[in-house]
């Protein structure tokens, strides 16, 4: 094992500190870390997926406003994540910071929130790149074995991911930065070929609020309502969606160089990196529509619909092509976040067979036993529950991960943790947490409205099930990570 792992002596010791050593192969630069929660993030997934969902709310207004506005409240939780995490990066993140700031009760339920969130994650990731896919190149399954093609098809996906996850961070890396590469690269494309092909801008679309819901009338994104104000904050899951995954660079940071420093830079960058240029191209692909209503009519298939439309077939296609590979690449580092999630928490007993779940292949450096367990969990989560709910569901479940330990901080922070690391917000930290943690409220309560209402059931049961496990079993066997004793 120790010829898999370079020496870094900052780090290790600073690891030490957090009472663990280096296990994992730690070769990832600053731009790979940020590269990862890029990746996650990819505008080209969930910004092109769930456009719809903007689009068939408030219309244009939900699109030019709400994807800005929603971005800075993921860019405030990106900045108190930050803070918690120059001071301790470990591959937990989240949960860790729970532990430490909050209390085991607070680390043991932010990690099963963080764990569930990512391993949905990954199955609505999945799940939106076949069906983009299909509809993007015309592909009609027969409609008796339809169902079956598309469990094959996201479930294959899925273990393929998990292939290049078991054999190590260095082919992961690779594979991850190329897929930065490919989201700037395809977005400034995509962006460009639209501007350039749309003959007249209509840029108060940007701005005009109209009512969408019981729209398309072949499915309606949102049920018929009048109130144009809460169709306005519906539309909002299509960022939130979309700004999602960028606690990567916190579970990958003890496989990342300068972590301290390079962890919370990634966080920060790949959020306002994504919100800035997914921004720009889902504007473009608004003004490109022949017009709103008619994008409106489409439904899901509305983002390669006004592609097709406005682009010569050669470059429609191949863009279309990119887009998928995007989304593919998207997964793959989904199952990287969620299972070094999954070892941290095994490492310190939090799962059921944790001595199986923490190992480390001596060959390649990686937990491949938890890189099977999230991508297997995923693929079976696929099958259950419909694309459209499995996004509202990692959507809150996520965010709830993000806060709690932010939440948790802001009381800590200067009475019971001192210790801050390189990068800190100062004075600014509280207030922004207090922002943070309603803003995932307000989150909570529209992630579970119809048609998602499915999602109070499997979070709420979620919420039940954590509950009877911690005071039943939990509250006494589990320890916490090490650092709970020590000092901060």
């Amino acid at each position: 094992m120790a010829n898999h792992i370079q020496s870094h002596p900052d780090d290790e010791q600073l690891l030490r500190q957090l009472g663990y050593r280096q296990e994992l192969a730690r070769r990832m630069s600053g731009f790979s870390n940020f590269a990862i929660s890029l990746s996650i993030i990819c505008i080209l997934a969930g910004g092109i997926t769930s456009f719809h969902v903007g689009l068939c709310s408030a219309g244009g207004a939900s699109i030019g406003l709400g994807w800005p506005l929603a971005c800075l409240f993921s860019l405030t939780v990106a900045w108190t994540m930050g803070q918690i995490a120059s001071a301790f990066p470990t591959a937990g993140g989240l949960y860790h910071w729970g532990s430490i700031l909050g209390g085991r009760a607070c680390g043991w339920v932010t990690a099963w929130f963080n764990l569930t969130g990512l391993i949905t994650v990954l199955a609505a990731i999945n799940a939106g790149t076949y069906d983009f896919a299909m509809a993007a190149f015309n592909l009609t399954p027969p409609e008796a074995s339809a169902a079956a093609i598309r469990t094959i098809v996201v479930v294959g996906m899925t273990l393929s991911q998990g292939m290049f996850n078991h054999y190590g961070i260095r082919l992961t890396t690779r594979l991850t930065d190329l897929s930065g590469y490919l989201i700037l690269a395809l977005t400034a494309a995509l962006t460009l070929a639209l501007v350039l092909t749309t003959k007249h801008f209509e840029w108060s679309r940007l701005w005009t609020f109209a009512n969408f819901s019981g729209l398309p009338e072949s499915g309606a994104v949102f049920p018929k309502q009048n109130n144009l104000a809460w169709l306005f904050a519906l539309g909002l899951l299509l960022p939130a969606y979309t700004i999602t995954g960028f606690d990567a660079s916190a579970h990958t940071s003890e496989e990342t160089i300068g972590a301290a420093r390079n962890v919370p830079r990634g966080i920060i960058r790949s959020v306002w990196v994504s919100g800035l240029f997914g921004w720009i191209l889902i504007c473009a692909i608004l003004l490109a529509l022949p017009s709103v209503r008619e994008g409106v009519d489409q439904g899901a298939n509305v983002v390669h619909w006004a592609i097709k439309a406005a682009l010569p077939g050669g470059l429609a296609w191949t863009l279309l092509a990119g887009i998928v590979a995007a989304q593919y690449l998207c997964g793959l580092a989904a199952l990287t976040s969620g299972s070094r999630m999954m070892f941290a928490f095994a490492r310190d007993g939090g799962l059921p067979f944790s001595n199986r779940l923490r190992a480390i292949n001596p060959r390649t450096g990686s937990p491949s036993v938890a890189v099977w367990v999230s991508a297997s969990a995923s693929a079976a989560f696929t099958i259950l529950v419909p694309y459209t709910t499995i996004a509202a569901i990692c959507t809150v479940l996520i965010y709830i991960s993000y806060v709690l330990p932010v939440a948790a901080g802001f009381f800590a922070v200067g009475r019971t943790w001192t210790r801050l690391g390189p990068w800190q917000l100062g004075s600014w930290y509280r207030p922004l947490a207090a922002v943070a943690v309603l803003g995932c409220l307000f989150l909570i309560v529209i992630g579970v409205q119809p048609p998602n209402q499915q999602a109070v059931w499997i979070i709420g049961s979620v919420v039940g099930l954590m509950l009877l496990v911690w005071f039943g079993l939990e509250r006494k066997r589990f320890k916490g990570p090490p650092q709970i004793n020590g000092g901060l």
